[in-house]
């Protein structure tokens, strides 16, 4: 599995943790920046994990701003993705679970290091349930597709 990994400067502290905690996973990740604690726009990285994912690059992503809404809302615009915002680790658990997650949302400033790597360990390790879920996330595809097929 490859993860690609990006935040804003209020997410760059957890997001050297995370990727620590990855590393010592064997879970090889891609940096898609900030490089530091600077002042940056969120969209501008959100958009590059997004991508990734979005086409198919990656299976899976990462994202990290200050609440964590900022990142949640710029991902969900790209098609294929399924951005989820955990704060705790039932949502995570139940992002993968019933949702098939494939963008992780973190906010830096509402989650503590310790707290965000369970809720990393959890996300990673939890399987899509499939079922009836898949009927689910099937009507989402369709939505996505009805929207573009009217120009949205």
């Amino acid at each position: 599995m490859t993860i690609a990994i990006g935040c804003d400067h209020a997410g760059f502290e957890l997001k050297k943790e995370i990727i620590s905690l990855l590393d010592d996973l064997h879970i090889e990740c891609i940096d898609y920046g900030t490089e530091g604690p600077q002042s940056v726009d969120y969209p501008d990285f959100g958009e590059k994990v997004s991508e990734a994912v979005s086409s198919g690059k990656l299976d899976k992503g990462i994202l990290i701003c200050g609440t964590g809404i900022g990142m949640s809302i710029v991902a969900n615009k790209f098609p294929n993705v399924r951005a989820s915002l955990c704060n705790e680790l039932f949502t995570a658990k139940m992002s993968r679970l019933h949702n098939d997650a494939n963008i992780l949302v973190l906010g830096g400033r509402i989650v503590g290091k310790d707290l965000a790597k369970e809720i990393v360990r959890i996300w990673v390790s939890t399987n899509f349930e499939g079922e009836r879920h898949c009927a689910r996330l099937k009507k989402i595809t369709l939505i996505e597709d009805r929207l573009k097929k009217h120009g949205f």
